[in-house]
């Protein structure tokens, strides 16, 4: 039976980071992925924003690590040229009756520690996108977008050159608790056994499912998996807007925002529905939804300009008519297994918090 220091099973960007931090800090790290490529799922398939931390409950790890995530994030993105930009967001009332919710997000986003945050009147909301009608809002200058595959390059670079392994087509099929580790079985084109003194479950969907192929991890610690669908639809012709622009939405998403990527695309989502499934089609009869949400603030938008784009799955463990739950990161006072560390539901602001989330992992195993 082979053996390795550290293993961390799954390769999106929280996985990947993880894996640098790791490696960097001298673990021996291999990083096995069940697909083809790395960062096929979740990682892939979002809207590439490095928020601000405006949204979520405080202290919560969402908001920690969402704040020093996008810190690390944008300094890491400046030294290693990794294309992004800090293009600004503007969060808008389109009616009287959202201005509650607006001055909610901003004292929320306040106690997070976002400390720039700008109020804006119609006027101003007009000044900085003409299009957009709104009565009122706020400027985030510190909301971004970047190259999620560019950053999920990087990081696999710096993990590689200190000496990590990424091994694809090797999903875990198994697995148990031993006197010295955590053995896992690994299926592929050449099935083995994998003697770990350290495992990092960071499998996004798959998560709560290979942990419970590892037995003698309790049962009761391990979530169940829900899928939530949300699609994005692209504008044709040239974007009409220059920051990302979100309206005032539901608790439990952030409604059909605007997005102008690195490329000046423009494309709108998403939306939220819940499959039963891991299952990536389009549902084209949404379009109309989308059509009346984004008309609630872009009256302008015609008639046949929004195009199908891509889907993406959030990665929850709470189903529908539950409220969402935090980031659930469980290490051994939460299960009782020394070495190791299960994430649970790392959906939006994932990506942004990932090196937060790395060094989160990294404190948990050291202490």
């Amino acid at each position: 039976m082979d053996k390795i220091d550290c293993a961390v099973i799954g390769a999106g960007a929280v996985g990947l980071a993880i894996a640098r931090e790791m490696a960097m800090a001298g673990r021996e790290v291999i990083i096995l992925e069940a697909e083809n490529a790395f960062g096929t799922h979740t990682s892939a398939r979002n809207s590439e924003v490095m928020h601000a931390g405006i949204y979520y409950s405080t202290g919560s790890l969402k908001a920690r690590f969402c704040v020093a995530g996008r810190k690390l994030l944008y300094q890491y993105c400046a030294e290693r040229g990794i294309n992004h930009k800090r293009i600004g967001k503007v969060v808008v009332a389109c009616d009287e009756s959202q201005l509650a919710g607006l001055h909610k997000y901003k004292k929320q986003a306040e106690l997070n520690g976002v400390d720039d945050l700008r109020l804006l009147s119609r006027e101003e909301v007009n000044a900085l996108e003409p299009e957009v009608i709104a009565v009122a809002g706020f400027l985030s200058p510190s909301t971004g977008v970047i190259d999620s595959h560019g950053l999920m390059l990087s990081y696999l670079g710096d993990a590689e050159n200190h000496g990590a392994t990424l091994v694809l087509n090797s999903p875990v099929t198994g697995g148990h608790i031993s006197d010295d580790g955590i053995v896992l079985d690994i299926g592929g084109a050449e099935p083995m056994q994998l003697a770990c003194r350290t495992v990092i479950n960071a499998a996004g969907h798959g998560a709560p499912a290979v942990a419970r192929l590892i037995k003698g991890i309790p049962a009761e610690t391990i979530p169940n998996s829900y899928y939530a669908i949300g699609h994005y639809y692209t504008l044709t012709g040239k974007a009409p807007f220059t920051r990302l622009v979100y309206p005032v939405a539901r608790q439990d998403w952030l409604g059909v925002h605007v997005t102008v990527d690195l490329g000046g695309r423009c494309k709108f989502g998403p939306d939220f529905s819940w499959r039963d499934s891991l299952d990536y089609r389009f549902d084209e009869s949404r379009e109309a939804l989308f059509y009346e949400a984004i008309r609630r603030y872009f009256p302008g938008l015609k008639d046949g300009t929004l195009q199908p784009g891509y889907t993406g799955m959030r990665p929850r463990i709470t189903g529908e008519g539950q409220e969402a739950v935090d980031f659930v990161i469980h290490g051994r006072r939460d299960h009782g297994v020394p070495n190791l560390v299960n994430l649970f539901g790392i959906e939006s602001p994932g990506l942004t918090s990932s090196m937060a989330i790395a060094a989160y992992v990294h404190e948990l195993l050291a202490a």
